[in-house]
């Protein structure tokens, strides 16, 4: 895929970064399914997230390209049941104009990268469906889809289909 940016930088997330994020993500919330989110996160509430996000101890990024923020991606736990401790779920978000460009594959292979091994066993995607891009970029990475669940999401006046996506940490 070729693109025309002058740098492409990619670095931890931080607190600083709620505005950008918050801009990125809400564009999802209030105009598609990607998100079953209804309601704009303000920066606040962004903030708080990404606060434990961090203090999770797991990966969580940001890109920039030319100097603005492009998208961002994370890890999370799965599940709170202690037994799933190993299972982490992963969220990629890129600004809406960005799409299509590479700029997710190279975003999402820097975080698939900084996977610890130790703490991690299985990655999972969670993915309203219909939704191509997404599929493929997750399948790209050697993800395989585990599980499909009917109209379990009600946004924009349809019943919302959701499937799973699995990674298996070798």
């Amino acid at each position: 895929m070729e693109n025309n940016y002058n740098e492409i930088k990619i670095r931890r997330m931080s607190l600083c970064d709620a505005v950008a994020i918050s801009d990125i993500y809400n564009y999802y919330v209030e105009n598609t399914v990607v998100t079953f989110e209804t309601i704009a996160v303000s920066e606040t509430d962004m903030r708080e997230r990404i606060k434990e996000i961090i203090d999770s101890g797991n990966p969580a990024y940001v890109v920039e390209v030319d100097g603005k923020m492009a998208g961002y991606c994370y890890m999370h736990l799965w599940k709170e049941r202690a037994a799933y401790s190993f299972s982490k779920e992963v969220s990629i978000y890129l600004h809406k104009d960005i799409r299509g460009k590479g700029i997710g594959g190279l975003l999402y292979n820097h975080l698939l990268k900084s996977v610890d091994s130790k703490n991690t066993h299985v990655l999972m995607a969670i993915i309203t469906v219909p939704n191509n891009v997404s599929v493929n970029l997750h399948e790209k990475f050697g993800f395989k889809q585990v599980g499909y669940m009917r109209q379990v999401g009600w946004k924009f006046g349809e019943w919302r289909d959701v499937g799973y996506w699995e990674l298996i940490i070798d």
